[in-house]
């Protein structure tokens, strides 16, 4: 029988018809048919090591505007200055996710090129961004306002990173995806429902919109457990200052039985540094607010160990 070496994560075989799995040292070895690559019949082939076992993948989900990409590009900081290898996809139409790990700099999203250069790009440096600490930047964006699926868009950019074998290539230790939640369709549950994430964080307000969203992600991500996929792993609470706001979100929490594993206090140091294109882990490492980032990092490492 031919040995055939397909380089995938190994979370998507189950495109292939697989007979038998052999796992040795890390590695799989599947017995079956994957009829993309050995159409004429049944064969072994390598898929390669078991890249999910040394890396934190993190989907960062939560109400458009409640501040899931300030979160997620602290986060994204917090740990390459931890000395962790990271990469931060934004799955928002508004492509704005990493703009404050590029010094506010905007980064041309993966369906933007596609449309303007009407080709698929060739390699990972078309679609990406090195930022702050090294941190790999890409954005999906989404179709043209008022034409099309911005989820769908969301698919299209992650089966073209597959084939640009960006996990293969980078390597990284971090993998976080900035989601927008208000709708939680196939193509924004994507990060859960094809097994790209394994946890995910809720960020939300005390306002009553935040946590209506909150609630349906929570439902969402629910329906996937079952299957093995991503579970939630905490709510962030990122204060507004609103009215009663802790009390109504521990009340969420313990209605939902999801822990709140990080608060982030309303800070005019988080809006200052923002204005100059920056994470306030850049700008102020040593900050209280930085530590809170810095801890909630910490708390997400420490739950793959």
């Amino acid at each position: 029988m031919q040995l055939g070496k397909v380089h995938l994560p190994c979370t998507r075989i189950h495109h292939a018809e697989i007979a038998s799995v052999q796992i040795s040292q890390g590695e799989y070895y599947f017995s079956g048919r994957y009829k993309d690559f050995f159409p004429e019949g049944e064969r072994s082939f390598f898929v390669g090591k078991n890249l999910e076992e040394d890396m934190l993948k993190v989907a960062i989900y939560g109400k458009g505007g409640i501040g899931k990409s300030t979160v997620t590009s602290n986060l994204a900081a917090a740990f390459a200055t931890m000395g962790k290898r990271v990469i931060q996809i934004g799955c928002d139409p508004k492509a704005d996710s990493t703009i404050n790990l590029l010094e506010g700099k905007p980064l041309r999203p993966v369906m933007n090129y596609m449309r303007e250069e009407d080709e698929e790009p060739e390699k990972l440096e078309d679609i990406s961004k090195e930022g702050f600490g090294g941190v790999l930047c890409i954005e999906t964006g989404g179709p043209t306002p008022g034409l099309g699926c911005a989820g769908r868009g969301i698919i299209a950019t992650f089966q073209l990173l597959e084939d640009l074998r960006l996990f293969e290539t980078y390597k990284p230790d971090v993998v976080l995806y900035d989601v927008l939640g208000d709708v939680v369709c196939g193509g924004f549950a994507a990060p859960i429902r094809e097994g790209y994430a394994e946890k995910v964080l809720i960020v939300t307000s005390g306002e009553k919109m935040a946590l209506y969203a909150a609630n349906n992600i929570s439902s969402a991500v629910r329906n996937f457990e079952d299957r093995s996929y991503a579970r939630v792993f905490g709510i962030v609470l990122n204060h507004r200052n609103v009215e009663n706001e802790v009390q109504k979100v521990q009340a969420f929490s313990k209605e939902s039985g999801i822990p709140i594993v990080g608060e982030i206090p309303r800070s005019d140091e988080i809006i200052r540094y923002e204005d100059q294109g920056q994470t306030v882990i850049e700008g102020n490492p040593e900050s209280e607010i930085s530590g809170r980032f810095y801890d909630l990092a910490k708390k997400l490492l420490e739950s793959e160990e």
